[in-house]
């Protein structure tokens, strides 16, 4: 499999990197209580925020930059970017949660819900005790999971791990949730960990879209006349484009151009998760998501996982993002090894 890849890769007319074995960088992390954010720097340039506001219905990592100061996340709504894309206004930087959780759609929901629905989604509330250890590179917390009564199906404990090494950024996300009352994750499409892509990391399409300028402008650009978009997706079992989404593969990639720089935003699934290789809604519009309790849907009803908590039951879901912008994309064997050390942790 690995050689297909990389013949793959070959005649995508790739260029793979190959030096994988860089110094490690400081990781600094900046408080900002007021704003309830935290920077999280590689050396003195930043990485991404940590931020958790309720405002944003759950805690996001947002912006996300590679080295370089390239930013591979859509600025929409939080920083509209000239060309930005306005569909989902959910889709803020990177972020976890489900569709339906005990009825509760915890993914949709966004100051574009009204008040009188607001009742239907969940609220993913932040706990601003937050640990935070600059040798290890962790971010700690806690957040609860709650409807509009503010009443807690799901404690969330989360630790983000952040390395930096040569040209690569690297984010180690592992989540437990335990229940606070019985709770069913109903299979759903929409979930669970994911991140909305640049304009430039968007697969070219035939369909009509809305963008915005830096101003808030909106402007409708037909279909086929988008020149920025020239992004294309990778699955570890060599699925790629609008293939990838609703398979199974164990990792995942996307990759495009952002100016003169080759950009890859990697997602990599634990051997431990449940339903492990997880399910991919990876989507040409910029959603990139790894949901392994989607299987009904991406089986078109074949199967069903359905996952179930009883009070005081756990699930711990575990991966690892993979940042990079330069002259070139990681190949597959390079991707295989980073899976590989994180299916260790």
């Amino acid at each position: 499999m690995r050689q297909k890849l990389n013949s793959l890769f070959a005649c995508l007319g790739l260029f793979c990197t190959a030096d994988v074995a860089a110094q490690k960088q400081a990781i600094t992390f900046n408080r900002h209580p007021a704003e309830k954010k935290i920077d999280i720097l590689v050396g003195n340039k930043m990485f991404t925020s940590f931020l958790y506001t309720e405002k944003l219905e759950k805690p996001v990592l947002f912006p996300v930059l590679a080295n370089h100061q390239v930013d591979v996340t859509r600025g929409f709504p939080l920083q509209p970017k000239n060309g930005d894309p306005t569909d989902h206004p959910h889709h803020i930087g990177i972020w976890f949660n489900f569709e339906n959780l005990n009825g509760l759609d915890f993914w949709n929901n966004s100051y574009a819900i009204p008040a009188e629905k607001k009742s239907a989604y969940g609220w993913i509330k932040t706990d601003p005790k937050i640990e935070t250890d600059a040798k290890t590179g962790v971010l700690a917390y806690r957040a609860r999971w709650t409807n509009q009564k503010d009443e807690t199906l799901l404690i969330e404990s989360t630790k983000l791990t952040f390395n930096a090494a040569g040209d690569y950024r690297i984010i180690d996300r592992e989540t437990t949730l335990t229940a606070s009352t019985a709770v069913t994750f109903t299979d759903a499409k929409d979930g669970m960990l994911a991140i909305r892509l640049a304009h430039e990391l968007q697969i070219p399409t035939d369909k009509d879209q809305k963008f915005t300028d830096d101003k808030g402008n909106v402007t409708l650009i037909k279909g086929g006349t988008d020149l920025v978009a020239n992004g294309n997706y990778l699955t570890s079992i060599g699925k790629t484009g609008d293939a990838a989404w609703s398979t199974r593969a164990s990792w995942c990639m996307a990759f495009g151009k952002m100016g003169n720089d080759s950009v890859s935003v990697i997602i990599i699934d634990h051997p431990k998760n449940i339903n492990y290789p997880t399910y991919w809604h990876a989507r040409g519009y910029g959603l990139f998501a790894a949901n392994p309790l989607g299987e009904k849907i991406f089986t078109n009803g074949a199967s069903a996982k359905n996952l179930q908590l009883k009070k005081g039951e756990s699930a711990t879901f575990r991966f690892r993002i993979v940042v990079n912008a330069g002259p070139g994309l990681p190949s597959p064997q390079q991707i295989e090894q980073w899976a590989a050390a994180f299916a260790k942790k």
